[in-house]
Protein backbone atom coordinates (compact mmCIF):
# COMPACT_ATOMS: atom_id res chain seq x y z
CA UNK A 1 0.00 0.00 0.00
CA UNK A 2 1.46 3.27 -0.78
CA UNK A 3 1.74 5.44 1.72
CA UNK A 4 -0.39 8.60 2.80
CA UNK A 5 1.44 12.23 2.10
CA UNK A 6 1.47 13.16 5.36
CA UNK A 7 3.47 16.24 4.98
CA UNK A 8 0.46 17.63 3.50
CA UNK A 9 -1.66 16.53 6.23
CA UNK A 10 0.70 18.42 8.44
CA UNK A 11 -0.01 21.58 7.05
CA UNK A 12 -3.76 22.09 9.02
CA UNK A 13 -1.68 20.74 12.29
CA UNK A 14 1.77 22.76 12.46
CA UNK A 15 -0.34 26.13 14.51
CA UNK A 16 -1.85 23.86 16.85
CA UNK A 17 1.25 21.48 17.51
CA UNK A 18 3.68 25.00 17.52
CA UNK A 19 1.36 26.28 20.24
CA UNK A 20 1.45 23.07 22.16
CA UNK A 21 5.38 23.25 22.03
CA UNK A 22 5.56 26.76 22.93
CA UNK A 23 3.25 26.15 25.78
CA UNK A 24 5.61 23.04 27.18
CA UNK A 25 9.01 25.30 26.36
CA UNK A 26 7.41 28.42 28.85
CA UNK A 27 6.72 25.58 31.50
CA UNK A 28 9.65 22.67 31.66
CA UNK A 29 9.74 20.27 34.43
CA UNK A 30 12.50 18.03 35.32
CA UNK A 31 13.02 14.22 35.42
CA UNK A 32 10.66 11.76 36.17
CA UNK A 33 7.37 13.82 37.61
CA UNK A 34 5.97 16.09 34.69
CA UNK A 35 2.13 16.47 35.78
CA UNK A 36 1.55 19.44 34.13
CA UNK A 37 3.21 17.89 30.89
CA UNK A 38 1.46 15.12 31.31
CA UNK A 39 -1.58 16.87 31.30
CA UNK A 40 -0.86 19.03 28.15
CA UNK A 41 -0.38 16.05 26.37
CA UNK A 42 -3.50 14.15 27.46
CA UNK A 43 -5.26 17.46 26.65
CA UNK A 44 -3.90 17.08 23.43
CA UNK A 45 -5.05 13.56 22.58
CA UNK A 46 -8.36 14.16 24.19
CA UNK A 47 -11.03 13.19 21.12
CA UNK A 48 -8.72 11.26 19.17
CA UNK A 49 -9.23 6.97 18.85
CA UNK A 50 -6.78 5.86 21.19
CA UNK A 51 -6.69 3.93 24.50
CA UNK A 52 -4.81 5.94 26.54
CA UNK A 53 -2.50 4.64 29.60
CA UNK A 54 -0.80 6.92 32.15
CA UNK A 55 2.53 5.29 34.44
CA UNK A 56 2.26 4.60 38.16
CA UNK A 57 6.15 5.44 38.81
CA UNK A 58 6.13 8.45 36.70
CA UNK A 59 3.94 10.32 34.55
CA UNK A 60 4.56 8.57 31.72
CA UNK A 61 1.53 8.67 28.93
CA UNK A 62 1.17 5.50 26.37
CA UNK A 63 -1.61 5.67 23.88
CA UNK A 64 -2.43 2.66 21.51
CA UNK A 65 -4.02 3.51 17.73
CA UNK A 66 -5.60 0.16 16.44
CA UNK A 67 -5.73 0.67 12.69
CA UNK A 68 -9.15 -0.92 10.92
CA UNK A 69 -6.61 -3.46 9.00
CA UNK A 70 -4.89 -6.17 10.65
CA UNK A 71 -0.79 -5.86 10.82
CA UNK A 72 1.53 -5.68 13.62
CA UNK A 73 2.19 -3.11 15.83
CA UNK A 74 4.88 -0.39 15.91
CA UNK A 75 6.04 2.03 18.86
CA UNK A 76 6.95 5.79 18.52
CA UNK A 77 8.57 7.75 21.13
CA UNK A 78 9.32 11.09 22.38
CA UNK A 79 10.76 12.58 25.49
CA UNK A 80 9.52 14.83 27.88
CA UNK A 81 11.41 16.09 30.22
CA UNK A 82 13.72 19.45 30.81
CA UNK A 83 17.10 20.20 32.34
CA UNK A 84 18.04 22.60 35.04
CA UNK A 85 19.14 25.55 33.07
CA UNK A 86 18.89 28.91 33.35
CA UNK A 87 17.20 29.98 29.57
CA UNK A 88 19.13 32.64 27.93
CA UNK A 89 17.91 33.08 24.76
CA UNK A 90 15.71 35.63 24.95
CA UNK A 91 12.65 34.21 23.11
CA UNK A 92 8.90 35.20 23.83
CA UNK A 93 8.17 32.09 25.06
CA UNK A 94 11.27 31.27 27.01
CA UNK A 95 11.44 29.35 30.40
CA UNK A 96 11.51 31.70 33.65
CA UNK A 97 11.59 29.06 36.19
CA UNK A 98 14.78 27.30 36.47
CA UNK A 99 14.32 24.62 33.73
CA UNK A 100 15.10 24.65 30.12
CA UNK A 101 13.97 22.41 26.92
CA UNK A 102 17.62 22.84 25.95
CA UNK A 103 17.55 19.29 24.05
CA UNK A 104 14.54 20.09 22.15
CA UNK A 105 12.40 17.36 24.08
CA UNK A 106 9.38 19.86 23.95
CA UNK A 107 9.03 19.12 19.89
CA UNK A 108 9.77 15.46 20.86
CA UNK A 109 6.71 15.71 22.53
CA UNK A 110 4.81 17.77 20.02
CA UNK A 111 5.77 16.07 17.15
CA UNK A 112 4.70 13.02 18.50
CA UNK A 113 1.28 14.58 19.33
CA UNK A 114 1.11 15.26 15.67
CA UNK A 115 1.82 11.76 14.12
CA UNK A 116 -0.99 10.56 16.75
CA UNK A 117 -3.33 13.32 15.09
CA UNK A 118 -1.83 12.21 11.52
CA UNK A 119 -2.46 8.40 11.65
CA UNK A 120 -5.73 8.95 13.46
CA UNK A 121 -7.03 10.56 10.52
CA UNK A 122 -5.91 7.68 8.81
CA UNK A 123 -7.50 4.83 10.85
CA UNK A 124 -9.08 3.36 8.22
CA UNK A 125 -6.29 2.89 6.13
CA UNK A 126 -3.88 1.72 8.33
CA UNK A 127 -2.74 -1.69 9.36
CA UNK A 128 -1.99 -3.08 12.70
CA UNK A 129 -0.95 -0.77 16.40
CA UNK A 130 0.71 2.24 16.46
CA UNK A 131 1.97 2.46 20.57
CA UNK A 132 3.01 6.45 20.73
CA UNK A 133 5.52 6.40 24.10
CA UNK A 134 5.19 9.64 25.98
CA UNK A 135 8.74 9.23 27.95
CA UNK A 136 9.79 11.31 30.91
CA UNK A 137 13.20 11.22 32.92
CA UNK A 138 15.09 10.65 29.35
CA UNK A 139 18.14 13.36 31.14
CA UNK A 140 19.84 10.48 33.27
CA UNK A 141 16.69 8.99 35.11
CA UNK A 142 16.15 6.44 32.99
CA UNK A 143 12.94 7.12 31.84
CA UNK A 144 12.62 4.41 29.43
CA UNK A 145 13.80 1.52 31.41
CA UNK A 146 10.89 2.79 34.08
CA UNK A 147 8.40 2.60 31.21
CA UNK A 148 9.53 -0.93 29.81
CA UNK A 149 9.43 -2.17 33.15
CA UNK A 150 5.83 -1.10 33.66
CA UNK A 151 4.95 -3.33 30.68
CA UNK A 152 5.27 -0.61 27.52
CA UNK A 153 5.89 -3.10 25.27
CA UNK A 154 2.50 -5.31 25.78
CA UNK A 155 0.21 -2.08 25.82
CA UNK A 156 -1.36 -3.13 22.42
CA UNK A 157 -1.46 -6.64 23.51
CA UNK A 158 1.63 -7.70 21.32
CA UNK A 159 5.00 -6.54 20.94
CA UNK A 160 5.77 -4.22 18.89
CA UNK A 161 8.18 -5.37 15.66
CA UNK A 162 9.76 -1.80 15.39
CA UNK A 163 10.70 1.23 17.28
CA UNK A 164 11.12 4.78 15.66
CA UNK A 165 12.28 8.04 17.59
CA UNK A 166 13.16 11.15 16.35
CA UNK A 167 15.55 13.84 18.03
CA UNK A 168 16.21 17.27 17.21
CA UNK A 169 19.73 19.22 16.97
CA UNK A 170 20.85 21.98 15.48
CA UNK A 171 22.28 21.91 12.03
CA UNK A 172 20.52 22.70 8.23
CA UNK A 173 16.50 22.97 9.11
CA UNK A 174 14.50 20.08 7.71
CA UNK A 175 17.67 17.70 6.82
CA UNK A 176 16.81 13.94 8.68
CA UNK A 177 19.80 12.01 9.38
CA UNK A 178 20.58 8.34 10.57
CA UNK A 179 22.73 5.64 10.15
CA UNK A 180 22.97 1.43 10.59
CA UNK A 181 24.48 0.32 13.90
CA UNK A 182 25.62 2.27 16.58
CA UNK A 183 23.99 5.61 16.40
CA UNK A 184 24.56 7.26 20.21
CA UNK A 185 27.37 6.02 22.66
CA UNK A 186 26.84 4.49 25.82
CA UNK A 187 26.72 6.70 29.09
CA UNK A 188 28.60 5.78 31.93
CA UNK A 189 30.15 8.07 35.15
CA UNK A 190 33.30 7.80 37.48
CA UNK A 191 33.25 8.54 40.94
CA UNK A 192 36.75 8.26 42.51
CA UNK A 193 37.60 8.93 46.09
CA UNK A 194 41.04 9.66 47.03
CA UNK A 195 41.83 8.93 50.65
CA UNK A 196 45.10 10.65 52.39
CA UNK A 197 45.88 11.85 55.59
CA UNK A 198 45.85 15.51 55.66
CA UNK A 199 47.62 18.19 57.35
CA UNK A 200 49.54 21.69 57.33
CA UNK A 201 49.97 22.94 53.79
CA UNK A 202 53.64 23.73 55.16
CA UNK A 203 54.51 20.15 56.24
CA UNK A 204 53.57 18.07 53.72
CA UNK A 205 56.15 15.14 54.64
CA UNK A 206 53.70 14.90 57.28
CA UNK A 207 50.95 14.23 55.72
CA UNK A 208 50.06 11.69 52.95
CA UNK A 209 48.28 14.54 50.24
CA UNK A 210 45.82 13.05 47.83
CA UNK A 211 46.14 16.07 45.89
CA UNK A 212 49.34 15.44 43.60
CA UNK A 213 47.67 11.95 43.17
CA UNK A 214 44.67 13.27 41.86
CA UNK A 215 46.50 15.07 39.35
CA UNK A 216 48.12 11.97 38.41
CA UNK A 217 45.58 9.74 38.20
CA UNK A 218 43.28 12.46 36.13
CA UNK A 219 46.20 12.62 33.85
CA UNK A 220 46.17 8.65 33.10
CA UNK A 221 43.09 8.66 32.73
CA UNK A 222 43.15 10.54 29.51
CA UNK A 223 46.36 8.09 28.85
CA UNK A 224 44.62 5.14 29.34
CA UNK A 225 41.75 5.93 26.78
CA UNK A 226 44.58 6.44 24.37
CA UNK A 227 46.15 3.57 24.44
CA UNK A 228 43.72 1.08 25.75
CA UNK A 229 41.01 1.24 22.47
CA UNK A 230 40.72 1.02 19.33
CA UNK A 231 40.54 4.54 17.47
CA UNK A 232 37.62 2.72 15.53
CA UNK A 233 35.81 1.92 18.67
CA UNK A 234 36.16 5.15 20.58
CA UNK A 235 36.07 6.25 24.24
CA UNK A 236 35.45 9.22 25.32
CA UNK A 237 36.44 9.94 29.28
CA UNK A 238 35.83 13.82 30.66
CA UNK A 239 37.18 14.61 34.39
CA UNK A 240 34.29 17.32 35.10
CA UNK A 241 34.89 17.27 39.26
CA UNK A 242 37.64 17.84 41.00
CA UNK A 243 37.22 19.03 44.03
CA UNK A 244 38.76 19.10 47.78
CA UNK A 245 36.18 20.25 49.49
CA UNK A 246 36.07 24.13 51.06
CA UNK A 247 39.03 23.63 53.81
CA UNK A 248 41.78 26.42 54.36
CA UNK A 249 44.11 27.39 51.85
CA UNK A 250 46.82 26.09 54.49
CA UNK A 251 45.56 22.70 54.85
CA UNK A 252 46.08 19.90 53.04
CA UNK A 253 42.62 18.27 52.82
CA UNK A 254 42.19 14.45 53.75
CA UNK A 255 40.85 13.20 50.75
CA UNK A 256 40.00 14.47 46.85
CA UNK A 257 37.08 13.44 44.76
CA UNK A 258 37.09 13.18 41.12
CA UNK A 259 33.74 12.55 38.59
CA UNK A 260 33.71 11.81 35.03
CA UNK A 261 31.82 11.52 32.31
CA UNK A 262 32.81 7.89 30.33
CA UNK A 263 31.14 7.66 27.22
CA UNK A 264 31.95 3.97 24.77
CA UNK A 265 30.82 2.34 21.76
CA UNK A 266 30.75 -1.00 22.46
CA UNK A 267 30.26 -4.17 25.00
CA UNK A 268 33.88 -4.93 24.32
CA UNK A 269 35.21 -1.31 25.14
CA UNK A 270 32.59 -1.06 28.55
CA UNK A 271 34.32 -4.46 29.71
CA UNK A 272 37.94 -2.56 29.23
CA UNK A 273 36.72 0.34 30.70
CA UNK A 274 34.87 -1.65 34.10
CA UNK A 275 38.27 -4.06 34.87
CA UNK A 276 40.87 -1.25 33.85
CA UNK A 277 39.75 1.76 35.29
CA UNK A 278 39.37 0.68 38.91
CA UNK A 279 43.22 -1.16 38.42
CA UNK A 280 44.78 1.68 37.12
CA UNK A 281 43.21 4.38 40.07
CA UNK A 282 43.99 1.45 42.73
CA UNK A 283 47.19 1.17 41.59
CA UNK A 284 48.50 4.92 40.92
CA UNK A 285 46.80 5.72 44.68
CA UNK A 286 48.59 2.64 46.39
CA UNK A 287 52.15 3.58 45.08
CA UNK A 288 52.19 6.51 46.82
CA UNK A 289 50.72 4.86 50.13
CA UNK A 290 47.31 6.20 49.64
CA UNK A 291 44.43 3.97 49.20
CA UNK A 292 41.24 5.00 46.46
CA UNK A 293 37.48 3.90 46.24
CA UNK A 294 36.35 3.53 42.78
CA UNK A 295 32.61 3.54 41.52
CA UNK A 296 32.01 2.98 37.48
CA UNK A 297 28.15 3.17 37.12
CA UNK A 298 27.06 2.04 33.29
CA UNK A 299 23.51 4.71 32.98
CA UNK A 300 22.49 4.00 29.38
CA UNK A 301 23.96 1.02 26.83
CA UNK A 302 24.80 2.05 23.34
CA UNK A 303 22.28 3.03 20.79
CA UNK A 304 22.57 0.55 18.34
CA UNK A 305 20.17 0.83 15.37
CA UNK A 306 18.80 -2.24 13.07
CA UNK A 307 20.60 -2.09 9.43
CA UNK A 308 17.41 -3.70 7.88
CA UNK A 309 14.81 -1.25 9.96
CA UNK A 310 17.28 1.69 9.51
CA UNK A 311 17.58 1.30 5.27
CA UNK A 312 13.91 0.74 5.11
CA UNK A 313 13.21 4.23 7.27
CA UNK A 314 15.92 5.86 5.23
CA UNK A 315 14.18 4.91 1.69
CA UNK A 316 11.16 6.10 3.37
CA UNK A 317 12.48 9.35 4.31
CA UNK A 318 13.81 9.92 0.87
CA UNK A 319 9.97 8.98 -0.48
CA UNK A 320 8.38 11.72 1.42
CA UNK A 321 10.99 14.02 1.67
CA UNK A 322 13.38 14.03 -1.15
CA UNK A 323 17.05 12.80 -1.18
CA UNK A 324 18.75 15.93 -0.33
CA UNK A 325 16.65 16.25 2.77
CA UNK A 326 18.16 12.81 3.92
CA UNK A 327 21.40 11.88 5.22
CA UNK A 328 23.83 8.92 6.34
CA UNK A 329 25.70 9.98 9.54
CA UNK A 330 29.33 9.26 9.02
CA UNK A 331 30.12 8.06 12.43
CA UNK A 332 27.94 7.96 15.45
CA UNK A 333 27.38 10.55 18.06
CA UNK A 334 28.89 10.53 21.07
CA UNK A 335 25.89 11.50 23.21
CA UNK A 336 23.79 9.31 24.40
CA UNK A 337 20.17 8.03 24.79
CA UNK A 338 17.79 5.85 26.48
CA UNK A 339 15.73 5.20 23.77
CA UNK A 340 18.70 2.74 23.84
CA UNK A 341 16.84 0.08 26.20
CA UNK A 342 14.02 0.69 23.82
CA UNK A 343 16.26 -0.56 20.96
CA UNK A 344 17.91 -3.55 23.10
CA UNK A 345 14.84 -5.09 22.92
CA UNK A 346 12.73 -3.84 19.81
CA UNK A 347 14.72 -3.73 16.30
CA UNK A 348 14.44 0.51 14.78
CA UNK A 349 15.58 3.18 14.41
CA UNK A 350 16.79 6.30 15.55
CA UNK A 351 16.81 9.41 13.90
CA UNK A 352 18.35 13.23 13.86
CA UNK A 353 16.33 16.43 12.08
CA UNK A 354 18.41 19.15 12.15
CA UNK A 355 16.27 22.54 13.35
CA UNK A 356 18.34 25.76 13.25
CA UNK A 357 16.72 28.94 12.31
CA UNK A 358 17.58 29.77 9.00
CA UNK A 359 20.69 32.35 9.04
CA UNK A 360 21.95 30.45 11.66
CA UNK A 361 25.63 30.58 11.08
CA UNK A 362 26.40 26.87 11.56
CA UNK A 363 29.95 27.03 12.11
CA UNK A 364 29.06 28.63 15.68
CA UNK A 365 25.77 27.60 16.34
CA UNK A 366 24.72 26.23 19.84
CA UNK A 367 24.53 22.84 20.66
CA UNK A 368 21.94 20.83 22.83
CA UNK A 369 22.12 21.71 26.83
CA UNK A 370 23.12 24.95 26.11
CA UNK A 371 21.35 28.07 27.58
CA UNK A 372 21.20 29.75 24.16
CA UNK A 373 20.21 26.59 21.70
CA UNK A 374 17.47 27.76 19.88
CA UNK A 375 14.91 25.04 17.76
CA UNK A 376 13.17 26.03 15.24
CA UNK A 377 9.85 24.71 15.56
CA UNK A 378 8.76 25.43 12.02
CA UNK A 379 10.18 21.99 11.85
CA UNK A 380 7.01 20.05 13.73
CA UNK A 381 4.91 19.43 11.12
CA UNK A 382 8.02 17.43 8.93
CA UNK A 383 9.26 15.55 12.85
CA UNK A 384 5.21 14.36 12.97
CA UNK A 385 5.08 13.45 9.44
CA UNK A 386 7.98 11.69 9.42
CA UNK A 387 6.83 9.87 11.98
CA UNK A 388 3.68 8.75 10.85
CA UNK A 389 4.83 7.85 7.58
CA UNK A 390 7.35 5.25 8.54
CA UNK A 391 5.27 3.97 11.45
CA UNK A 392 2.41 3.75 8.03
CA UNK A 393 4.82 2.11 6.23
CA UNK A 394 6.08 -0.49 8.91
CA UNK A 395 2.43 -1.72 9.73
CA UNK A 396 1.93 -2.47 5.49
CA UNK A 397 4.86 -4.53 5.04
Amino acid sequence: MQTPDFTADAVAILPELVSLRRSLHADPELGLDLPRTQQRVLDALAGLPLEVTTGDKTTSVVAVLRGALPGPTVLLRGDMDALPIDEATGLEYASSNGAMHACGHDLHTAGLVGAAKLLSARRDELHGSVVFMFQPGEEGHGGAKIMLDEGLLDAAGERPVAAYAVHVAPGPRGVFATRSGAVAAGSNQLFVTVNGRGGHGSQPHQTLDPVPVAAEIVLALQSFVTRRFDAFDPVVLSVTRLSTGDGAVNVIPERVEIAATVRNMSAASLAILQEGLPRVIEGIAAAHGLSADVDFETMYPVTVNDAGETEATLAELRRTFGEQRVMVMPSPMMGSEDFAFVLAEVPGTFIALMTSPEGTDLRTVEWNHSPRVVFDDAVLGDQAAALASVAFARTAR
